[in-house]
């Protein structure tokens, strides 16, 4: 993951938990560090199709000029493999020109939307309060139009609760997307429980005709865990760090939910970025994960699946804040997950 802008947006959402993070990161990444960061990246992978995700803050500030040069550094160092670009954005600066540029060069874009008008609104909020609905609404349209590959983020807060019926058939219905991911907002604006009932809500609507034809990625990787594989969703992972993440001045972090300045491995101006990776504080983190799950978690019947959440959403004593949610979703769509489980042993399409 790289934030070319760091925490530099044009958006004032009120649960960013990035935004704190602008004093220490603004400013363009620089062309030199941008090559140094790519070339170190390629060199250390020796996957077929190596992956790079633009993220911010809002990565589309930095201009079309700036990722027409990093795809030039990319041909230039991937030795003829493709290499996968996406890019999330907040959408309210797309154009028919940036939605051009984006399905020319198959990057897939993530386009932050809560839902419709009210729900997004209360939340996502520009700089001088007004909504950004219609901005986004407009975003989804040049893609379209565009025929880029794109796919919807959502932020489920309090504001959504008894609303996940609505916001699928939303997303689904008048965004036209096909691949829908919910993130649970932190904090005191969304109980676990809440989140568990938003998840079976939609999960209820999703799975009486729109399995293999809509993608939801927290059912996916759910469908993923039940069968035994890895899912596509680094919450339900067994460890954690295997993404690093580049900051605009070339700060290295393990995760971009732990960037305090004592979790820093280091910086791309004198150390190798396979050299951070490989860094001790960088592989203590990647088994933390597993190796800090308190007595109540390892004895919990779920764990197969959720490997203990996410540890940015942990609790002092090492539960996640969203176990009472999950155990309810899980609960509610073992029946289904069992059934599509039995259905791909057989070879069969899961419905």
């Amino acid at each position: 993951m790289i934030k070319p802008l760091g925490a530099a947006c044009n958006l004032d959402c009120e649960y960013c938990y990035y935004a704190d993070k602008s004093i220490r990161y603004s400013g363009r990444m620089s062309e030199t560090l941008l090559e140094k960061c790519l070339r170190d990246y390629l060199a250390s992978t020796d996957v077929p199709e190596p992956s790079v995700c633009w993220h911010g803050g809002e990565p589309l500030l930095a201009g079309i000029g700036f990722y027409r040069n990093a795809l030039d550094i990319e041909r230039k160092y991937a030795g003829g493999r493709k290499v996968l670009n996406t890019i999330q954005t907040n959408g309210t600066l797309m154009t028919a020109e940036w939605a051009g540029f984006l399905a020319d060069n198959h990057f897939l874009t993530g386009l932050s939307l809560d839902g419709p008008r009210d729900l997004h609104d209360a939340l996502r909020r520009n700089r001088s309060g007004g909504g950004s609905f219609d901005a986004v609404m407009r975003a989804a349209d040049h893609l379209r139009a565009a025929g880029a590959d794109f796919n919807t983020l959502s932020v489920v807060h309090c504001g959504s609760e008894g609303c996940g019926a609505q916001i699928y058939r939303f997303l689904r219905d008048e965004v036209r997307s096909r691949h829908i991911q919910f993130l649970p907002v932190e904090g005191r604006q969304l109980s676990a429980a809440a989140y568990g009932r938003f998840l079976c809500d939609v999960f209820d609507v999703w799975s009486k005709g729109d399995i293999g034809k809509v993608f939801v990625q927290i059912f996916d990787a759910t469908l993923a865990r039940w069968c035994g594989a890895v899912p596509g969703l680094c919450t339900m992972g067994e460890s954690c760090g295997e993404n690093l993440l580049v900051e605009c001045n070339g700060d290295v972090y393990a995760c971009d939910r732990f960037t305090a300045p004592e979790q820093r491995l280091g910086n791309l101006a004198d150390t190798r970025l396979p050299d951070l990776y490989d860094d001790a504080f960088c592989l203590h983190f990647r088994q933390a994960k597993t190796r800090m799950l308190p007595p109540r978690c390892r004895a919990c019947e779920w764990l197969r699946i959720c490997n203990g959440g996410c540890p940015a959403q942990r609790f002092p004593d090492g539960e996640t804040r969203l176990c009472e949610g999950l155990k309810i979703y899980f609960r509610h769509v073992a029946p289904a997950m069992e059934r599509m489980r039995l259905a791909l042993l057989g070879n069969e399409p899961p419905v």
